[in-house]
């Protein structure tokens, strides 16, 4: 049944691919990105079913301004996915207050503000299903991801819990957990690699920079066939609440509940008798 996918990231890497999938299946897509022009370049061009429009996450007006284009293009919206993003890489300390602030404004605040702009749609339709990209790193903390990371759990929290807020009007969430997709998140348009600026983290963070590009572009996971996935959910009558993507991913996922499990476990002693002792009070 074709539906209304609105696409934010379109671009470029993962969100390409799933406006190019989308369109292929027979729907109507929403394609975005800072830069319109590229995405209808990187899309081949004017489509029936295909509307570009120019979307920065990180601007609530560009986001409204979106949704109302793809109301007045296609009548309605089906399905969000909220796919932009980008990475600044490093240890805490070396990244600086403002590129915190990037990173969370980018990869929280951004879907923020597009679902935000497309909610009071769904509302009215009764109807409708939100896509967040998160990552194994929003589960899972990993060592020179700590703004990322930070972002992601911050994007797990909003969307586990966005649930309860929607669902009683028929909007349905799904948060994704890639592990590595072969998209170009690690190209240096979406990364920002730090200089060493601290004796030290210097020498951990040269080896760690190049590593990580080295990992560019060899990445197991095919991002075709994640965008298939993320399309097959979109179908779903019941789509997951949670879908963790890549047989990395899941077997660190995996890993990270037993660990959870064992730390409240290991608290029960200590932590589990925390309550007033009524009888004494």
């Amino acid at each position: 049944m074709s539906k209304v996918i609105l696409v934010t990231g379109a671009g470029r890497g993962l969100g390409t691919d799933i406006a190019r999938e989308a369109l292929a299946a027979g729907h109507q897509v929403v394609a975005t990105g800072r830069r319109p022009e590229e995405v209808e370049k990187t899309l081949g061009g004017p489509q029936d079913d295909l509307l570009v429009t120019k979307l920065d996450v990180t601007s609530l007006e560009d986001a409204e301004a979106a949704a109302q284009a793809a109301v007045d293009r296609f009548g309605r919206i089906d399905v969000l996915i909220n796919n932009a993003g980008n990475f600044f890489a490093g240890y805490f300390e070396e990244i600086t207050p403002a590129q915190m602030r990037q990173q969370i404004e980018t990869n929280l605040f951004g879907p923020m503000n597009v679902t935000r702009a497309v909610l009071p749609i769904l509302r009215k339709q009764r109807a409708g299903h939100i896509i967040t990209l998160s990552s194994s790193a929003g589960l899972i903390g990993q060592e020179f991801c700590v703004a990322y990371a930070a972002s992601k759990f911050g994007v797990e929290g909003w969307m586990e819990s966005l649930r309860y807020d929607v669902e009683p009007y028929g909007i349905r969430t799904t948060v994704v957990e890639p592990g590595f997709f072969r998209t170009e998140l690690l190209v240096d348009a979406s990364t920002t690699w730090p200089e060493p600026t601290i004796d030290d983290y210097a020498e951990r963070t040269t080896a760690t920079v190049a590593a990580w590009k080295s990992m560019s572009g060899r990445q197991s996971g095919d991002p075709v066939k994640l965008a298939k996935a993320l399309l097959t959910i979109a179908g779903q009558a019941e789509p997951p609440l949670r879908f963790v993507a890549g047989a990395d991913a899941i077997e660190g996922v995996e890993a990270k509940a037993r660990e959870l499990l064992a730390q409240a476990q290991a608290s029960r002693e200590l932590g589990g008798n925390l309550a007033y002792d009524d009888a004494t009070a």
